[in-house]
């Protein structure tokens, strides 16, 4: 699929849902927001191998353990995303992008534009998080 997007192009409603603009507009934010947790990865990765110096004093080693800590869940958080943009770049491929993977509905531009790896509608998403904590509750 090789579509050119106008600079200005924003999906609306009036225009068929999914159809080749639309599906390329997703595919290129997928691929910026991807490029860009990729980019932050490599900078810690960087950071991490560049802190090897121990700090004498044992509440800055602390926070700098602190510190790094955080950045690896962040890392891991982020490798996850990329995870799932990876999968939703597959459902563009597929032409499966943009539908509701329990009730095969559209999922409203408006949810996409905000979550671009959504997989439910959010009366979907809301009845899983429903379920989720009926079942933690029990």
């Amino acid at each position: 699929m090789n579509v050119t997007l106008p600079p200005d192009y924003k999906p609306t409603k009036k225009e068929s849902f999914m159809n080749n603009q639309m599906r390329e507009y997703f595919r290129q934010k997928l691929l910026v927001w991807r490029d860009e947790l990729l980019s932050e990865t490599n900078d810690t990765l960087q950071h991490l191998q560049e802190g090897g110096n121990l700090e004498p004093d044992i509440a800055d080693r602390a926070s700098i353990e602190t510190d790094r800590s955080l950045e690896l869940r962040t890392r891991d958080r982020a490798r996850k995303l990329i995870v799932k943009i990876d999968e939703a770049l597959e459902r563009i491929e597929k032409g499966s992008y943009g539908y509701c993977l329990e009730t095969s509905e559209p999922i409203t531009l408006s949810r996409l534009e905000a979550r671009p790896i959504a997989t439910l509608s959010v009366e979907a998403q809301e009845r899983h998080e429903r379920m989720e904590k009926t079942h933690r509750d029990e």
